[in-house]
This record gives C-alpha cells, sequence and structure tokens, in this order.
C-alpha cells in the first residue's frame, strides 16, 4: 500500500488535485465539519488515480489539513506519477 501525504483546502471555489512544488493540494468545496472535507478529499484523490475510492483510506490527519492517505494497489512513486498527470 503506498501512501500520499496532501494538504486539504476546504471550502474552495474550484476543487481539485493538483501538484504543487512536489506537494499534493486537494481542493474541496465541502466545510471541514464532520470530516466532511476528509471524505471529499479521498473521493477526489481516488478520482485523481483513477482508483475506486474504496482503495484510498485516511491514515492520518483526521482533524488536520495535513492528512496522509493510503492507497491500496498504488506504490507512492506510482500513485504520485498519476497524480501529476
Amino acid at each position: 500500500m503506498g501512501t500520499i501525504t496532501v494538504r486539504v483546502r476546504p471550502r474552495s471555489a474550484q476543487p481539485g488535485v493538483e501538484v504543487r512544488d512536489g506537494r499534493v493540494v486537494v481542493r474541496v468545496q465541502a466545510p471541514p465539519v464532520d470530516g466532511r472535507a476528509t471524505e471529499e478529499a479521498r473521493r477526489r484523490i481516488a478520482g485523481a488515480l483513477g482508483v475506486p475510492p474504496s482503495r484510498v483510506a485516511l491514515r492520518s490527519g483526521a482533524s488536520s489539513r495535513d492528512k496522509v492517505f493510503g492507497v491500496d494497489g498504488l506504490s507512492d512513486e506510482a500513485a504520485l506519477l498519476r497524480l501529476r498527470g
């Protein structure tokens, strides 16, 4: 299982996933309440990687903007390459 460290930006007008200066930034529309921003980030990461959301799981950072997600079936390098697109 590979891992991806991301910075989540809640309440974004333009949601998406991008890699800036080697760092993954996930912009989500959801507010940081009751895990809604984290769940939207998980789904956006899965979409950007082209894998089902069930293969992406939060590993740490539930209440932080910096989060670590595990991706089943992809190495760290393969996941980052897919996100860079």
